[in-house]
């Protein structure tokens, strides 16, 4: 054997009770499990105490530029991610040509940055899995995002496509799945993808779930009929014949504390009836986005220098404002803004920095204007490139939703900025921490089987996943009396503790605590049916 993790208490991925054992390692695949002390190879890591699990699977991320920018990608590998999925929310960068790629480059600036200098060598699909090919530190599978694809076909305009237009969406998603992706990922309250129809979504998901592959959803809204867009999903999946993955899943805002039930409810009704359905979710109250996203659909409509000429107007601006607090936008789930929760977390300006960290009340307090103006002026000094904070999530909710037998975790970790969310560096070792260990909400084993052997099947990964001679070796070892989050709102760029080793196809990113920069991951390549 190459390495030899021996006597590790051993969460093999399926929910099953631990046992003490060895594991092998030979040539980047786990080659043996036996009893402890029974196997040998050329390096012993002592595993007492330690809990030896799969690799975590984050099943939303946003790491589609760090990954590249910064290879080592030392906020995931350390707290024990070995797989990404990539390509979210329905806004990504392949596929594209010279036009969508500027138009994302800008817009999704606050999500991903825009590195200066970075060399932007793919369009297509398979281009940018040759890209990751060249040495990153996880893995990492990819979804075909239907906002992008609308961009390149539809472009800004907030209308139904036309049955030509349809084709070639349909054409964008069969080639991008054939490359490799394992999907279609779509999000419904960002511009162009929310301009799509429940008959559009069908169209795409029919040729998603021909070729083997899931709907992976960011749906119309969390907050104000946040169910009735789950049943959208549900029903879109039940005509398209295409299994379902929910985003982030949740219920946010005041209108719906304690309605986690209700949306449980709602998804056992159709797992029952037959339909195929995962979810993914973090472990935290606030989530993140960019700070124009909360604009309503139509004054996002023809894309940023549209938008910029309207945030410039102030007939406009009375009109989106009242929008925004007093009926709620599609942008804003629905809801009436509470500026009080609406906390700025990156800008690209320095000249902006003192908005970091103070919530869009408490800055406009200081500067002796309204909520809504500074909103306004700060995203176009800034060009639409602020990210926020929302601090609208219920905690009996989360706890609720991650007891789902379908559940799997995801960070929805944004990189970039100020003050980034901190669940980019914490999401996994706070489910371990705080939620099994200090709650008790979850059993460790149960826990390690929705953050690793469930996720690997929805993806479809035979031979990842699970701790089991033949699959590749991704694996973690952690102390579950000591691994925590320690990134906070704060200070969000903090390393978990109690994770000593990570491996990735059988190379250690962390050995003994110490990050190795070893860059032995790469794209995972969906092997669909052919349609």
């Amino acid at each position: 054997m190459d390495i030899v993790l021996r006597g590790a208490r051993v969460a093999d991925g399926t929910g099953a009770p631990e046992y003490l054992g060895d594991v092998g390692v030979r040539e980047g695949r786990i080659a043996a499990v036996g009893g402890p002390g029974t196997l040998t190879g050329r390096r012993v890591v002592d595993a007492t105490g330690l809990v030896l699990a799969p690799g975590f699977v984050d099943m939303h991320s946003h790491s589609d530029l760090r990954v590249l920018a910064e290879p080592d990608h030392l906020a995931k590998v350390s707290q024990g991610v070995t797989t990404e999925v990539l390509g979210q929310d329905g806004l990504s960068y392949a596929p594209v040509d010279d036009r969508t790629l500027d138009a994302l480059r800008a817009q999704l600036a606050g999500w991903n940055g825009d590195p200066p200098g970075f060399d932007w060598n793919w369009r297509s699909v398979g281009e940018y899995l040759d890209r990751l090919d060249e040495g990153i530190a996880v893995n990492a599978a990819y979804l075909v995002p239907q906002g992008t694809v609308r961009m390149l076909t539809v472009g800004w305009a907030g209308r139904p496509a036309t049955e030509p237009e349809l084709d070639t969406m349909r054409e964008l998603v069969a080639r991008g799945m054939r490359e490799g992706a394992f999907g279609m990922s779509s999000g419904l309250t960002y511009t162009p993808g929310m301009y799509a129809d429940t008959a559009e979504l069908v169209a795409l998901c029919e040729v998603v779930g021909a070729l083997g592959g899931f709907h992976d959803t960011h749906h119309r809204g969390y907050g104000a009929g946040a169910l009735a867009a789950y049943a959208e999903m549900i029903e879109v999946s039940r005509r398209a014949g295409c299994p379902l993955h929910l985003a982030h899943a949740t219920m946010n805002f005041p209108v719906n504390a304690g309605r986690a039930p209700e949306l449980l409810a709602l998804l056992d009704e159709a797992i029952a009836d037959g339909c195929d359905i995962s979810l993914d979710s973090y472990p935290y109250l606030a989530g993140a986005t960019y700070l124009s996203a909360l604009l309503p659909s139509w004054a996002a409509e023809g894309g940023q220098e549209a938008t910029l000429a309207r945030l410039s107007d102030p007939d406009t601006r009375e009109r989106i404002r009242i929008e925004l607090e007093e009926t709620g936008s599609d942008g804003a789930h629905g809801v009436p803004v509470d500026w009080s929760a609406i906390e700025i977390n990156g800008v690209r300006d320095p000249a902006h920095a003192h908005l970091v960290g103070r919530s869009v009340a408490e800055s406009a307090r200081a500067e002796g204007t309204t909520p809504a103006r500074l909103y306004f002026d700060v995203l176009v000094a800034e060009r639409l490139g602020t990210s926020c904070l929302m601090h609208v999530g219920h905690e009996d909710n989360v706890r609720a939703i991650m007891r789902h037998p379908a559940h799997t975790g995801g960070s929805d970790g944004l990189l970039v900025g100020d003050r980034p969310h901190p669940r980019a560096w914490g999401t996994f070792p706070r489910y371990l921490g705080r939620y099994v260990r200090e709650l008790g909400v979850l059993s460790l084993t149960e826990c390690v089987a929705h953050l690793t052997g469930r996720a690997a099947r929805r993806l479809g990964l035979t031979d990842r996943g699970l701790v089991r001679a033949g699959h590749a070796a991704d694996l973690v070892l952690f102390d579950p009396d000591t691994v925590a989050d320690t990134a906070t709102f704060a200070e969000p760029r903090r390393r978990a503790t109690g994770i000593p080793y990570v491996f990735v196809n059988g190379v250690a990113a962390i050995d003994d605590g110490r990050p190795t920069g070893a860059l032995a991951g790469g794209s995972l390549r969906h092997r669909g049916r052919a349609a």
